[in-house]
């Protein structure tokens, strides 16, 4: 019979890594590696196949005897069907390029893409006085709205409104969460990101979020001023 691990308060150490396994961490894999956390003082682990890996349904990592109790337990389990050999392939394959047992060094350039890309519009989100969520090298930046007045329903449908923003604002996509997910009065957007994204990209969105924010009115901190320009000052005094 499966028991609860005998320390102190009878719980287990559950992470949740469904944003960051193949994603952070210096060869991707995870919160552990990143954090340097040894995985065998985690009871359960638990991440994704849909996001880094590009397939579809997910994992659960842990003891002999946990996995054969939720094998035999778990009705997600009981009554699912197997994932189809295609969708195993891709996430094999997925991990051969974060591994680099591919053959290439494509892994360890889009990792370190995704850490620039993230730690960039991050940066520059906090520079325009938003209030971001999280810490660097991770793709996930949620942004408060704290009052239920300025929630994540207004950030998303402001945009749609036509004829006020540039045409590449309708290509943003903005993840919201709100209540009951999260408490009444921290409702927030999320900006995820991946190493694909262009430095154009990048600055596109940015200047839709900024427009949005202002228009909101969740910019909660004084925006970073702006650099000088010296080289397009003499060019005008010329």
């Amino acid at each position: 019979m499966f028991r609860l691990p005998n320390i102190m308060f009878q719980a287990y150490v559950y992470l949740d890594e469904a944003h960051s396994i193949g994603a952070i961490g210096k060869t991707g894999r995870g919160v552990c590696e990143l954090l340097g956390v040894d995985t065998s003082d985690i009871d359960i682990m638990m991440g994704t196949f849909t996001k880094s890996f590009g397939s579809c349904g997910g994992y659960i990592a842990g003891s002999k005897d946990l996995i054969q109790y939720l094998k035999y337990t778990c009705p997600a389990h009981l009554y699912a069907t197997s994932i189809s050999p295609p969708s195993a392939q891709q996430i094999m394959s997925a991990i051969n390029v974060i591994l680099g047992e591919d053959g290439s060094s494509r892994g360890a350039q889009k990792l370190a893409r995704i850490r620039e890309n993230s730690n960039f519009f991050r940066s520059q989100l906090k520079k325009m006085g938003f209030e971001v969520l999280g810490d660097n090298d991770s793709p996930v930046m949620p942004i408060n709205a704290l009052q239920s007045s300025k929630n994540s329903c207004i950030f998303t449908r402001v945009p749609q409104k036509k004829g006020k923003f540039p045409f590449f604002l309708y290509f943003v996509a903005v993840v919201t969460v709100a209540f009951p997910a999260t408490p009444l009065l921290l409702a927030r957007a999320r900006i995820c990101l991946s190493a694909s994204h262009t430095r154009e990209d990048m600055n596109k969105a940015l200047e839709v979020i900024s427009t949005v924010g202002d228009l909101v009115g969740i910019k909660y901190f004084p925006a970073e001023p702006k650099k000088p320009q010296l080289e397009d000052d003499r060019l005008k005094q010329e």
